[in-house]
């Protein structure tokens, strides 16, 4: 029996894909659940499993091309399970005759995402037995392949069905940070250049800040900030802080606690322009802005003045390795009110960050330098650094944005207003 393989329903905010990286060729053997190939979107990649088990035939639509939901991109030759898969299998099944696991229910199911609910079912997972790593110990599509695959690697001999575990926990980042080039011929001078299309992500990023440049009037504000009280508490803290908490105590959880308490006293900086009207929003979404190996992305932390800073820590760790996974999904970076970049990490000591729109403003942290500054009168060595806040002008005026970096600044340099909202 022929099976069509579809694109599955995207995003509600995505509209299409690119085909990048068919994992399987025409007659090779797949599992059901298994991915088939990768779906770059303009913000994440998705998996396309397969929908039976059985051999792949014809590939429809290649590598690089558009396609949109329900879109035929191939079909199967469905077969049975001891047809399209290794003999190898048999001891499996038998393994699985003798000590069937008990399928998970609707009750252990509840609260995840689709693909961990396909996989917990496919597998018959007891949910409770799956360490989550999400937020709020969630279980995650990651944490479900992972499981998987260390328990076939419990077993004494590796069995064939660990391989689409393999497939869909190893990055996809590398097929789509590689896309394929055209040599140019040399120019009169012998010398080559290559073509490279753009990935959709590359694509997307340069839309959205040609937009930021047309359509907002940007300004940027800039100060400095006495990096010296925040690294004190940070070295006499840390220690403690990472036993209790299992996570490392970072700087970035103080600006985004200051960046908090900045857009409370300033509700303009976390408003937006919609039309010829001003949304002032009565939430704190803050996005991080990341480097993964697809470009920048900016997943969201929601609701950060309900979080403690153990919680802003944990997350921003998450959404790092996530982003270097490729595993960030498109719900993770949708929506934020207010966006912090620190390009202090790649060394850079001032620069002019640009607005994520239909956000007013955005933070850029820098590094930190030791610097001479004055001081009671004296000349005394300081680890500073320099913040920018960049703000629609349209929305924001200048007295705002500039108080609304004194109110980082303070909070920052002072720790304990932080504490005492003062």
């Amino acid at each position: 029996m022929t099976i069509e393989v579809k694109v599955p329903s995207l995003p509600e905010s995505v509209t299409d894909g690119t085909l990048v990286n068919w994992k399987k060729k025409p007659g090779d053997a797949v599992k059901r659940g298994e991915n088939l190939v990768d779906l770059e979107t303009d913000k994440v990649v998705l998996d396309i499993p397969a929908p039976a088990d059985g051999i792949l035939g014809q590939i429809v639509r290649q590598e690089g091309d558009v396609v949109t939901t329900g879109e035929v991109i191939g079909t199967l030759e469905e077969s049975a399970g001891t047809e399209a898969a290794p003999m190898a299998a048999a001891p499996v099944a038998a393994a699985s005759a003798s000590s069937p696991a008990a399928p998970a229910t609707e009750a252990d199911l509840e609260g995840l995402s689709p693909a961990v609910r396909r996989l917990a079912a496919e597998h018959g997972l007891d949910m409770s037995k799956v360490p989550g790593s999400g937020r709020g110990g969630r279980v995650t599509k990651a944490d479900v392949l992972a499981f998987l695959e260390g328990r076939q690697q419990a077993k004494p001999v590796s069995a064939p069905v660990a391989a689409p575990a393999a497939v869909s926990a190893a990055p996809k980042t590398a097929a789509v940070a590689a896309p394929v080039s055209a040599s140019l011929p040399p120019d009169s001078l012998g010398r080559l250049e290559q073509r490279v299309p753009m990935t959709r992500l590359r694509a997307r990023i340069a839309e959205r800040l040609l937009q930021a440049k047309n359509s907002t009037a940007m300004l940027t504000t800039f100060n400095e900030i006495n990096m010296k009280p925040v690294m004190d508490l940070r070295n006499r803290y840390k220690d403690d802080f990472e036993k209790k908490y299992g996570v490392r105590l970072g700087f970035m959880g103080f600006f985004v606690k200051a960046v908090v308490e900045a857009l409370k006293r300033y509700p303009a900086v976390n408003g937006s322009i919609d039309g010829n009207d001003i949304i002032y929003h009565g939430y704190y979404d803050i996005g991080i802005a990341v480097s993964s190996p697809r470009g920048l992305v900016v997943p969201i932390l929601r609701d950060v003045d309900r979080m403690s800073l153990a919680d802003i820590e944990k997350t921003i760790g998450e959404f790092g390795q996530k982003a270097k996974d490729g595993t960030l999904t498109v719900e993770e970076m949708t929506g934020g009110t207010f966006t912090i970049t620190n390009g202090g990490v790649f060394g850079s000591l001032m620069s002019t960050p640009i607005l994520n729109p239909p956000q007013s403003g955005i933070l850029g942290m820098h590094a930190t330098k030791d610097r001479p500054v004055a001081e009671n009168g004296q000349v005394v060595i300081r680890p500073m650094m320099y913040v920018a806040h960049s703000y629609d002008h349209r929305i924001i005026d200048g007295r705002e944005a500039v108080t609304f970096l004194v109110t980082v600044k303070e909070c920052i340099e002072d720790p304990a207003r932080l504490i005492l909202n003062v």
